[in-house]
């Protein structure tokens, strides 16, 4: 079982994917789960597919309480802070806890108490319903009746970060935050990892479907993170005035008044004690493979990211004019379709562990990313169980938020970089 730092494991519970990014009907998980299609209870051997994904997402996947988690009371308290009469009627809730798609897209199986069903990540079935169970018929013939290709780890960045991170019409305030919603935070791989499979990845899936690997996984998840992030920052809802402070960085303000967190390295990028950071987790992640793929390019990366974190502190017009030049440069380079060889993962390995060994990964959001990254990296290339003891120093660096210690973090990292 892949490890996720507690903060993460509870936003796999209180917070799903479910944006609405088609126009076909959504005909409900009961259109889904009959015992002729996805709802046996063991796989079958004589099929491509298990045909008992329905059994596996009610059983273990949490994408199916996702709904039922807004009926708790600690739901139910959220809402009438925000002055909702409840939570399960409110579009704000439903948008990311369950496959809210406009009334007129729902077939009469559909029900919003399934929560995040199987259309909310593979797209409304109005036309691939009945083709794609067709003997003759293909993945790409699924595909252009509206099926979404989440075997694309592009595209399903996009479907999961439309709710674990946001978008321009569904985002998770700071006001929601104060009401008790958790903090977000995602990465692809492990995320991916830790979800209850209900595929195969055999020969004929990569056939089909092709295979990523999962450094693969990981860096499209970084790069989309950083393209979705700036162009969040681009929209009205980092608006001026009184921005909203879910772009900026948790820990830089919630944490106890003795515990003096700010560090030597963020004068570096120009910021002073008392200021606001905006995010850039994804952004140090992009950093370290920068660094390997194209090191060329790593002084531009640090310009761009410095004036938007130094204008972020202090002027939100110019924060949208640096996200923008900066999601300029990112669009501009090619990060998810290159080869990558072994030895240039392992020293993107080694750039995130040097770089957290030397105090340049001491937000916990930064600190959180960078261990997801080095133990989804260490598992790809095989060697986790020879580094398990040093791993496990950096995720009890990272296991709480509350009692995360910058110092103790950059130690892990150092005797993990010694174990390299």
């Amino acid at each position: 079982m892949r490890r996720a730092v507690p903060c993460l494991a509870a936003m796999l519970w209180l917070t799903a994917q479910a944006a609405p990014l088609d126009e076909y009907d959504h005909l409900g998980v009961a259109s889904c789960a009959t015992g002729v299609c996805h709802g046996k209870l063991e796989p079958q051997a004589d099929s491509n597919v298990w045909l008992n994904e329905y059994r596996i997402w009610s059983a273990d996947d949490r994408h199916a309480r996702a709904y039922q988690t807004l009926l708790t009371p600690e739901s139910q308290r959220m809402a009438r802070k925000l002055g909702l009469p409840n939570a399960q009627g409110a579009a704000i809730c439903l948008d990311c806890h369950a496959d809210n798609v406009p009334a007129e897209q729902r077939g009469a199986k559909f029900q919003l108490s399934d929560g995040v069903g199987c259309e909310a990540c593979h797209g409304g079935a109005e036309l691939w319903i009945e083709s794609h169970t067709e003997p003759d018929a293909t993945h790409q013939d699924n595909l252009e009746r509206g099926m979404l290709a989440t075997e694309d780890i592009n595209a399903r960045a996009e479907v999961c970060l439309s709710c674990h991170l946001g978008t321009r019409d569904q985002f998770t305030t700071h006001r929601i935050m104060g009401a008790g919603h958790p903090r977000l935070s995602f990465e692809l791989e492990a995320y991916t990892a830790n979800q209850p499979a209900h595929y195969e990845v055999d020969d004929d899936y990569r056939q089909r479907k092709g295979a990523p690997s999962g450094f693969d996984v990981w860096r499209a998840g970084q790069v989309e993170t950083t393209r979705r992030y700036l162009d969040l920052l681009g929209s009205e809802l980092y608006a001026p005035g009184l921005p909203d402070f879910a772009f900026y960085d948790c820990h830089s303000c919630h944490h106890p008044m003795d515990d003096l967190r700010w560090q030597e390295s963020n004068r570096q990028r120009g910021l002073e004690p008392g200021e606001l950071r905006l995010q850039g987790q994804s952004l140090l992640m992009l950093g370290a493979m920068a660094d390997v793929l194209a090191p060329g390019d790593r002084s531009a990366l640090n310009r761009l990211h410095t004036a938007l974190l130094q204008a972020g502190a202090r002027d939100v017009s110019a924060a949208k004019r640096a996200a923008a030049e900066l999601a300029d440069w990112v669009d501009q380079r090619d990060w998810t379709t290159a080869d990558v060889s072994r030895d240039q993962v392992q020293a993107i390995r080694r750039a995130i562990v040097k770089a957290g060994a030397n105090g340049n990964l001491a937000d916990y959001a930064a600190a959180e990313q960078a261990f997801l990254g080095v133990e989804s990296l260490s598992l790809y290339l095989g060697d986790a169980g020879r580094l398990q003891s040093a791993l496990d120093a950096v995720y009890g660096a990272v296991a709480s938020d509350s009692d995360y210690d910058p110092a103790a973090f950059a130690n892990a990292m150092a005797q993990l970089s010694r174990a390299l």
